[in-house]
């Protein structure tokens, strides 16, 4: 299992839920941001002082000014740093009525507000908790079960469950065929000598006890929510977002994700098991070779990271674009290109297109990492040009053009346009990664020293059975 730092990558709110202590998830008695914040600083003890909650106060709120800390879908998380003993210190309060989120009377919707305090000794790994924060409460049917419940204590109760410090009993009500299904695929895998099991748990409507069943294979989750007692039951989990109702649409971005992590190597075969999505049955087991499927692309798995390129960093570069191919923007398809690497070899070949929207704000506002640059770049999208990302995260530009001479063109398949021919030319000279997302087809694309694999491929090269 990976250390704190990387708690981004698997059975994340485990860890986390020691923070959010019972006392600490409370119903909100005001209806004013302000004011909300106060009384969440009173239940975490950090000063007598009503000064220095004040000053709290009105650091989050100068902050919010310059990057909201809205989440969309009724959830506000502000945080703020400060020298505290522990590593984070978490208060959660629910607004039943809903709050006036500024004083321009904008997100009304709030009802649940969410405050991090971050210990300042925490600088590297702070902005990965809260986009794992932030993941949980992104899911609507999250939201709503905490949101439903009328008491106190059915409000704590069902977010501990979010957070894995509460216990729920697992639906003994089974399918039969369930089971059949996974001890076959326990034989299939072993027959194989498959290094890992890939559970696609977005089929599931119900908690289902993998470990149980484990036979000593790894067992790994692919699911695109946030389900806390499901991941009690898988040795990790890999966050991809589905492009289609396709049985394996999530297997290729999970592979890649899973080399990237070090979950998996190109030497490893593993075995899928999928079905329809919210279906609650599985009806498909697949054998997957990685070295056959991506043996044309990449010789190792060092070679899917360039030099300084942090693996959670392209994780989340990998998941806004994803995001950005199945939602697009407003209702319209987006297409877009980013380039992420040694920004001092990247820059001699770019030149912006339009005055840079990132420029003037701290890096910790304008890394990707954090969860409430996602909209930010959603909206920029539209931009034409490249965005530029630090192998760190922090976003450098947007809407920057990508020139190179004629002798550093990169051959390319038929129907692949202007983005996709300057985002494998950058990979190659500037040995950085390029990351192209397609409006017309919603691929994804990734670029390697001019090598291209397709994220968002549906097809495996190995039968299914």
């Amino acid at each position: 299992m990976k250390s704190f730092n990387t708690i981004l990558h698997g059975k994340v709110t485990m860890r986390l839920g020691k923070y959010l202590s019972k006392n600490r998830i409370i119903e909100l008695k005001s209806n004013d941001f302000s004011d909300t914040l106060t009384e969440l600083l009173q239940t975490c003890n950090i000063s007598d002082d009503p000064e220095v909650n004040a000053s709290i106060v009105n650091e989050i709120l100068e902050r919010e000014k310059t990057i909201t800390s809205y989440l969309g879908n009724g959830i506000a998380m502000p945080y703020i740093r400060r020298p505290i003993s522990k590593p984070y210190i978490f208060v959660i309060g629910r607004c039943k009525n809903g709050l006036n989120f500024s004083n321009s009377g904008e997100h009304k919707d709030t009802r649940i507000v969410f405050l991090m305090i971050i210990s300042t000794a925490n600088e590297e790994s702070y902005l990965t908790v809260l986009a794992a924060i932030a993941r949980i409460f992104q899911h609507p049917e999250n939201v709503n079960l905490i949101l439903e419940n009328q008491s106190i204590n059915a409000f704590r109760e069902h977010v501990r469950l979010l957070f894995g410090t509460y216990k729920s009993s697992v639906n003994s009500n089974k399918s039969s065929l369930n089971q059949f299904m996974l001890r076959e695929a326990q034989k299939i895998a072993h027959a194989n000598k498959c290094n890992a099991v890939l559970v696609f748990g977005d089929v599931l409507t119900e908690t289902f006890d993998f470990k149980e069943h484990s036979d000593k294979l790894t067992f790994i989750l692919v699911t695109h929510k946030t389900d806390t007692t499901m991941e009690n039951y898988f040795d990790d989990v890999i966050y991809v977002h589905p492009f289609s109702n396709y049985r394996l649409s999530q297997a290729r971005s999970a592979v890649i994700i899973g080399l990237t992590r070090g979950l998996l190597t190109q030497r490893d075969r593993i075995c899928c098991f999928a079905g329809l999505p919210q279906s609650n049955v599985f009806d498909t087991i697949s054998i997957f070779d990685i070295g056959k499927e991506f043996g044309n692309s990449f010789s190792n798995n060092e070679d899917l990271l360039a030099e300084g390129i942090h693996p959670e960093v392209l994780e989340r570069l990998l998941a806004i674009a994803a995001d950005i191919a199945v939602e697009g923007r407003e209702g319209k398809s987006v297409g877009c290109l980013f380039v992420i690497g040694d920004i001092a070899k990247i820059k001699p070949f770019t030149k912006p297109l339009v005055l840079n929207p990132f420029y003037g704000y701290k890096e910790e506002d304008r890394n990707i990492l954090n969860p409430f640059m996602a909209e930010t770049i959603k909206e920029f999208s539209s931009i034409d040009g490249a965005f530029i990302v630090r192998g760190d995260g922090v976003i450098e530009s947007a809407g920057s053009l990508i020139q190179a001479s004629s002798e550093h063109a990169v051959q390319m398949p038929s129907g692949f346009g202007t983005r996709h021919a300057a985002g494998a030319v950058i990979s190659a000279v500037a040995h950085c990664i390029a990351v192209a997302v397609s409006e017309s087809t919603h691929q994804v694309t990734l670029f390697k020293d001019g090598k291209m694999m397709l994220f968002s491929d549906q097809s495996f090269s190995s039968p299914s059975i």
